[in-house]
């Protein structure tokens, strides 16, 4: 195991699968590199942009082709991970696919056929660690999404390493999380001391561990509500227009603007089109957003028993939440929504109910020729095409009535806020120097860093990997809020493994028992025999060679010219003479297996994350933001940590998984070392090997990111 430890998580969403790769010093490493300060800090985690990538559709596609799910849609994420993790860091490199709501609604036949097919496919094709496929590969539960998402948002705040610097009042330091995807919501934070106390059956515990083997524990309060997602509350609100007008064959819409009509599914009519003069219903927008407000609103389902006080949406309980020292940050749908089109992705602007609202309502009140004429000329920005257009009424709509009427957020501009010293112009001019301390603020990225869950689940993982100062200590996890290690504690999944000088270089352990590991023995016996090879004499060489040609001219029918082109630098090393330089085996798309080129993200046009106008800027963080002061460093503080590893990388946080601990060393399907040979029988057969399968073996000319 070599200084840097790397992880690779695949966020298998309603719409889409994202693989994101992240790195962090070895436990050993960083411990001996760190500061005092940096000693009660958590591990400070690597990322680029270039290491995420995203393709569509969701996973939950494959459910009644399950079989299709490994070439047709894992073979490129895991192709990209191998550019970027280096090769002989595979085996040591954890691997998860952990699928959210997309997958939550799929009936379970088909959703653990396709979970067994990922698996399958993972362990057959890569050398990752997988050593339990029901820890690895799974379909996680909306709370444990809120809880990774929490960890995230707070640790690159650094809410977790400078609580003094993030004093909300009341002894309270860290913020409050919320996302929205297609299919579900999540809330996240840590009630007012109060309330935990009232509530404490209803928080999970979550304990992590610095750098310097310190553990700290935290009691949150999750849920999600499955359904509330955007695309899933439309589909409730089309099937209640529906409902309302059985036989009527145009059902008039106000969240559509004015002049546009779409079908059910909210595919835009054309005049005389097939969809134009079939018999199904069409929505036809007429652009009143006040009414758009009024209808939505009983999505919320509030009026549902509420069996366990307090309640917010669908009946659900949720601890009292005081805005005076629970500060949200809400990412996906709310960043999305309230800011890709109505602030033009402007990342310092915050979150004014007041304002929001005027430039929904004027937005959505334009007739849609002149909307359509506006996207054209790229008036609301690049990212902004008519399908966005056309829906984000409806979403504007929804995220109001959530935020507002159903999780209880104060009207920012329009109802004073408690304690609050910041007016509207403070508010308008930006959300950094405020230090987000406003009762919710959408984000896409803090510092340049994507908020995302996975990074969430790393932090728990790098943080799990560092060892305990003494056999008392806890462990890194979380479960039920009860003392020491509750039943169903759920482990990250990180082993720890002492890391020594030279370590990183694989040929110091060509004996081990690593089952990982090309057999040693064979290994010895074939440096000898090239050693005794070259030993022997130029004239000896050349003969022995050319025999060996002739044998295999005899079988492949003479073909002794090609041979000879591809020769290069062996041909010169066994006596063959001069040959022309090496010729590519491959041409066309094969050709660039042996270049490095940076990977585009797809384009993602629902909860796409990694891409920014500010490109792969890179910084450190780990935590480190300090809100409150635009420098990110408060007066008399110590300065932002830095490991001195020369790089110029982004940095976020790290280490996660679930379920029990288990030694890296674990026997694992070694499939993937017969790649090269598969390779390789698929080009003699006269077929083109695809140079983007995981399961090419990578090659040495292959230049990952330079490390120190």
């Amino acid at each position: 195991m070599g200084e840097w430890r790397y992880g690779v998580i695949l966020d298998a969403g309603s719409s889409g699968t994202r693989v994101h790769i992240y790195r962090w010093l070895n436990s050993d490493t960083a411990l001996e590199k760190a500061s005092d300060v940096q000693l009660h800090s958590l591990p400070v985690i690597e990322t680029d942009k270039k290491w995420t990538k995203k393709i569509h559709p969701g996973i939950s596609t494959f459910g009644e082709k399950p079989g299709d799910v490994g070439p047709h849609h894992l073979d490129e994420l895991l192709s990209h991970a191998l550019k970027y993790v280096p090769l002989q860091e595979v085996p040591n490199t954890p691997l998860f696919l952990l699928a959210t709501a997309g997958m939550r609604i799929l009936p379970p036949v088909q959703r653990n056929a396709v979970l067994a097919q990922v698996c399958a496919f993972a362990k057959k094709t890569t050398r990752f660690q997988l050593p339990d496929c029901d820890v690895h590969v799974q379909v996680i539960p909306g709370e444990t999404e809120g809880l990774f998402g929490w960890v995230a948002a707070n640790y690159l705040l650094g809410g977790f390493n400078n609580p003094k610097n993030h004093d909300h009042g009341k002894g309270h330091h860290t913020y409050g999380f919320l996302d929205m995807g297609g299919a579900s919501a999540q809330i996240a934070f840590a009630p007012n001391a109060t309330e935990a106390e009232k509530h404490a059956n209803d928080l999970t515990l979550l304990r992590l561990r610095t750098v310097g083997g310190a553990s700290f524990e935290y009691r949150v309060f999750v849920t999600t509500w499955l359904g509330f997602g955007v695309n899933q509350a439309r589909q409730r609100y089309v099937k209640a227009l529906l409902d309302s007008s059985p036989d009527a064959p145009e059902l008039p819409d106000p969240c559509l603007p004015s002049g546009l009509r779409v079908t059910l599914e909210g595919k835009a009519i054309e005049d005389a089109s097939h969809q134009d003069q079939g018999p199904e219903p069409q929505l036809v927008g007429t652009g009143k957003f006040s009414e758009c407000l009024h209808q939505t609103y009983p999505l919320l389902e509030k009026e549902k028993a509420c069996l366990d006080e307090p309640c917010l949406l669908n009946g659900q309980h949720v601890p009292a939440i005081d805005f005076d020292v629970n500060h949200f940050v809400g990412v996906s749908e709310y960043w999305h929504t309230t800011h890709e089109i109505f602030e033009m992705a402007h990342k310092d602007k915050a979150y004014d109910f007041k304002t929001y609202q005027k430039q929904v309502e004027e937005f959505c009140t334009q007739t849609w020729e002149d909307i359509e004429k506006g996207v054209d000329k790229k008036k609301w920005g690049k990212k902004v095409d008519e399908e966005k257009a056309q829906e984000v009424c409806f979403k504007a709509s929804w995220l109001i009535n959530v935020l507002h009427d159903g999780i209880g957020v104060p009207r920012v501009g329009i109802e004073e806020l408690k304690g609050s010293q910041n007016t509207t112009k403070a508010i308008i001019d930006g959300a950094k120097e405020k230090g987000f301390l406003d009762p919710f603020q959408a984000v896409n990225k803090i510092n340049d860093f994507e908020v995302s869950w996975t990074l969430g689940k790393m932090v728990l993982y790098a943080s799990s990997e560092i060892s305990a100062p003494s056999a008392e200590a806890l462990a890194v996890g979380f479960g039920s809020n009860e003392p020491g290690i509750p039943d169903d504690f759920q482990y990250p999944g990180g082993s720890y493994r002492a890391y020594t000088k030279g370590d990183e270089d694989w040929h110091d352990n060509l004996f081990s028992d690593n089952p990982r590991r090309i057999p040693g023995f064979l290994i010895f016996v074939l440096i000898l025999v090239v050693i005794g090879f070259t030993l022997c004499g130029r004239e000896r060489r050349k003969s022995a060679t050319q025999k060996i040609v002739k044998m295999f001219s005899r079988r492949s029918g003479g073909r002794h010219a090609s041979l000879r082109r591809r020769r290069g630098f062996p041909g010169k090393f066994f006596g063959l003479g001069s040959t022309p330089s090496y010729e590519r085996l491959e041409s066309g798309e094969a050709a660039d297996d042996f270049e490095l080129g940076s990977i585009d993200s797809a384009s993602d046009n629902d909860n796409e994350h990694s891409d920014s106008s500010d490109g792969s800027r890179i910084g450190r963080t780990s935590g480190w933001v300090t809100p409150q002061i635009k420098a990110g460093v408060l007066a008399g503080q110590p300065p932002t940590p830095t490991w001195e590893t020369g790089r110029d990388i982004v940095t976020q946080g790290q280490g996660l998984g679930l379920g029990p601990p288990s030694l890296f060393g674990n026997a694992i399907d070694r499939g993937g070392l017969m790649s090269r040979t598969d390779s390789r029988e698929r080009l003699k057969d006269g077929r083109r090997s695809r140079n983007t399968s995981p399961s090419r073996m990578r090659s040495p000319m292959m230049s990952s990111l330079k490390e120190t």
